[in-house]
């Protein structure tokens, strides 16, 4: 069993990984969730990851973090998910308690506590990491690794080059790559391959309790993709979490990369070093490939979990 710390800003995707994630038990151990401003403003995720949390049951320590990055001022993306963040779904405002206002010193706390090293799953700017591992740099050799999507070697969403969530905060994610703490980074390269299809969404809509979130959810997450030139839905953050229960139905290579900090047009950009004989040693696993019927087959597998869950009934 991995344990295991999600850090988010839900976010769609963010939603479907996290219930993936937690109709797994017998394979991966939530310590802890905690929220960063990104998609949307901190107070914004931190309600649908409450949203989320309460709908399922769970009792998973929910932690607040930073609302913004270390240098810039924060931008969501309103115009993908939504302006609260997680459009679709009507939820009827139960409370979800927030047992810290200070994420990187619970994470710390928790990581340290736990008997077996930990594995961060990143699915958003990361800004609470890299203060983390800045802070309290003896949690590093507690993690096992960062599974994080992110970045993307052959081009960008938010710009030309650089995808939403290393764009945000670039600054962040540059020390995370240089932690030294092995990386599996899946980046656009591979999670614009994992789709669910307009037919497999439609499916959801009357299988049972949580499977017809998902597909209110995934109806408007797909509608606003059309926009981005999407017919089927990338389900982009649950690669993060795919990658640990089926890493088999990946391909990738490991590969030296760096981000760009600089103003201009590369800000936020994730690049490899192509070279026969890179200047550096690699630090990230870049997924390349996946087989999305696979990958589609564990989300839906785990929604239907989830309809049998007596806590979910």
């Amino acid at each position: 069993m991995k344990h295991i710390w999600i850090d988010c800003d839900p976010g769609h995707d963010d939603a479907m990984a996290i219930l993936t994630a937690y109709a797994h038990p017998e394979k991966l151990h939530i310590l802890g969730v905690s929220t960063i401003g990104g998609n949307q403003t901190l107070q914004k995720v931190t309600q649908n990851a409450k949203n989320v949390l309460s709908f399922i049951g769970a009792e998973i320590p929910l932690a607040m973090g930073q609302s913004g990055p270390l240098v810039k001022p924060l931008n969501t993306a309103p115009e993908a998910h939504g302006e609260s963040g997680m459009d679709g779904p009507y939820f009827s405002g139960e409370d979800y308690p927030v047992v810290s206002e200070n994420a990187v010193a619970f994470m710390h706390e928790q990581i340290l506590a736990c008997p077996e090293p930990v594995t961060i799953v990143a699915l958003a700017p990361l800004t609470n990491i890299a203060l983390l591992l800045r802070t309290f740099p003896e949690v590093c050799s507690h993690i096992e690794c960062i599974s994080m999507m992110g970045g993307g070697i052959d081009h960008g969403n938010c710009t030309p080059l650089a995808e939403f969530n290393i764009y945000v905060d670039p600054e962040a994610a540059h020390i995370v790559f240089h932690s030294g703490i092995p990386i599996v980074m899946s980046g656009l390269d591979v999670t614009e391959q994992a789709t669910v299809t307009v037919a497999q969404i439609d499916s959801l809509q009357n299988r049972g309790r949580v499977s017809h979130l998902a597909y209110e959810l995934l109806h408007f997450y797909n509608e606003s993709g059309h926009q981005f030139g999407f017919i089927d839905s990338p389900v982009h953050d649950l690669c993060a979490v795919a990658w640990l229960l089926a890493p088999e139905i990946f391909r990738g290579t490991k590969r030296y990369v760096d981000v760009v900090t600089d103003e201009g047009a590369s800000r936020g950009q994730t690049f490899a070093d192509g070279r026969p004989i890179p200047a550096h040693p690699a630090n990230t696993l870049v997924l390349e490939q996946v087989d999305r019927e696979k990958f589609s087959a564990l989300l839906l597998d785990a929604l239907a979990r989830l309809d049998h869950v007596g806590k979910a009934e």
